[in-house]
């Protein structure tokens, strides 16, 4: 079973919870004589030390100021930050727009050798047509209300898909069956996208897996993610995207697209319900 996309960041918050517990008790002081010394209220104080709440910058130097530990305070804003860049939802990711965050892909994609990627709802990103990525890019924009600039978003999107047909790297692919019965932009777009996934099969980066309706599941349909280098595992919920860098967490994302691999068909298995799929448009 894989991890919950957020345990990893619930962890590295409650590490930086701690060491603020620490750096407390090794002063003497009680939360109630941090409190008084902040100008805080003790809850605030016991937000802080049990991870509900996690601290700002401004916090921590007070934090430690109060604990006459002022030295701490930049390896602890360090860590902080390390954990909130762990969880980041996507109002704060796409406030400007979706063309920059589809721009901020490129250099992650660029410089990773190996990714895989496992999707469960819609067409992976790299393998988007331009009508698919504009009826999909347009429905997230309307849905979070981000400022409208799908087709420049498309645009990058089209542009960091290049990747697949330049440089050394090697991308594996699996989607549910379910997404090629998704009709995304409507059926002429469906279709469109279709015979792009049977066309960009014989890319030699590429390996494109489906994972049949009727295939006797050992392991259930779970969130979007991808995987890069085995390095740190991107995933993707409603509400934010989550990245995850803790080796034991990762390895299970690796063990969870492996059973996924098993279940899917390639070559000529997998163009047969692509094309049963492009055949149900009609």
């Amino acid at each position: 079973m894989a991890a919950s996309p957020s345990s990893s960041v619930q962890a590295a918050r409650q590490a930086v919870a701690d060491r603020l517990k620490e750096i407390r008790r090794d002063a003497n002081l009680t939360a109630r004589d941090v409190a008084e010394r902040t100008g805080w209220y003790k809850s605030k104080v016991s937000r802080l030390e049990n991870a509900v709440t996690p601290p700002s910058d401004d916090d921590v130097r007070a934090w430690c100021a109060a604990c006459e530990a002022d030295e701490m305070a930049a390896d602890v804003i360090a860590a902080s930050r390390s954990a909130n860049h762990a969880y980041i939802g996507w109002r704060r990711l796409q406030r400007t727009g979706l063309r920059r965050l589809q721009e901020s892909y490129i250099p992650l994609f660029e410089r990773t050798r190996s990714s895989h990627i496992y999707c469960s709802n819609v067409v992976p990103g790299l393998l988007q047509t331009e009508g698919y990525a504009a009826a999909l890019l347009g429905s997230i924009a309307a849905f979070r209300g981000t400022p409208d600039d799908v087709s420049a978003a498309v645009a990058a999107r089209m542009r960091r898909s290049r990747v697949i047909r330049e440089g050394d790297h090697r991308f594996a692919f699996l989607v549910e069956e379910s997404v090629l019965r998704h009709r995304v932009g409507g059926a002429e777009v469906m279709a469109g996208q279709l015979g792009h996934l049977l066309s960009v099969m014989a890319v030699p980066s590429v390996s494109l897996g489906v994972i049949p309706f009727a295939a006797d599941r050992r392991m259930w349909m779970i969130e979007t993610f991808s995987i890069y280098d085995q390095q740190q595992a991107q995933v993707e919920t409603l509400t934010a995207q989550v990245n995850i860098t803790a080796p034991s967490e990762v390895e299970q994302y690796v063990k969870a697209f492996g059973h996924f691999a098993k279940l899917a068909v390639h070559g000529a298995r997998a163009r047969a319900l692509i094309t049963s799929a492009i055949d149900a448009l009609a």
